[in-house]
């Protein structure tokens, strides 16, 4: 069955953005030919759900689409229909309903602190997959926003990379029932 993965960074202090959505600390970590395994991973997915503010930073990046090759949701509440890169929707559990019934490769999620927030609130996430900078912001936008509900994860691996950034690997951890 295909997996939900969460694949993101944060701040040391758990922060994925400032406030103003500025994501300038990421650059501290960026080295010459070092994707952190990005390729590796994107290899295993076909299917890419971010949120609006996401893309919208991606798009402002320029340059070419990274991902022609796999099919992209955008989660929003104000737009709807396709562009040249994605398709939007705004219902995220029966988006991850129907794409989990469907053949496929695994699928790759990325963006704000709401996006993730849905996603823990329905225990979609099957594997977290967290690139921690070594940087302190001090406040802005959290990843991981109170009220979720809780959840045990299984510790995969860890990864440490001469820049400073530790990536952190989880499974979800299934419920036994007795």
């Amino acid at each position: 069955m295909r997996k939900v993965n969460l694949y993101i960074a944060m701040s040391l202090d758990g922060y994925i953005a400032k406030e103003d959505d500025n994501i300038d600390f990421l650059s501290q970590v960026q080295v010459p030919g070092e994707d952190y395994g990005y390729a590796e991973f994107t290899a295993g997915i076909d299917t890419v759900i971010w949120g609006r503010k996401t893309y919208d930073k991606v798009l402002s990046f320029g340059g070419d689409f990274h991902h022609k090759d796999k099919k992209v949701w955008v989660l929003s509440n104000s737009r709807t229909g396709k562009d040249e890169n994605v398709e939007y929707f705004n219902d995220l559990a029966a988006l991850i309903k129907k794409l989990k019934k469907e053949k496929g490769k695994d699928i790759y999620c990325d963006g704000g602190g709401d996006l993730v927030f849905e996603l823990l609130k329905h225990s979609f996430i099957d594997r977290v997959i967290v690139s921690v900078i070594p940087h302190l912001l001090g406040n802005g936008i959290r990843l991981f926003k109170d009220g979720r509900p809780e959840q045990n994860l299984t510790f995969k691996k860890s990864l440490t990379f001469p820049s400073g950034l530790v990536q952190l690997w989880y499974d979800k951890k299934e419920n036994k029932k007795v």
